[in-house]
């Protein structure tokens, strides 16, 4: 496992934590919970590009 990949998942959830508070202090609460959806939807697709990485290299290791 790639450890930039863990600092970039800290990177977003540091960045969306900062917005948050930020937007909830403003009185912005439907603009903070969607910041947070968003930034949730990054990390994500982050992952799932992991795990499908993952999914090739066992279909290669085994042949299948």
């Amino acid at each position: 496992m790639n450890v930039d990949l863990l600092f970039k998942i800290a990177g977003v959830g540091i960045m969306v934590a900062v917005l948050h508070q930020v937007l909830a202090k403003a009185g912005r609460e439907d603009q903070a919970m969607m910041t947070t959806l968003a930034g949730l939807v990054i990390v994500l697709t982050m992952v799932i590009k992991e795990i499908n990485t993952l999914f090739n290299t066992v279909k290669t290791m085994f042949n299948l």
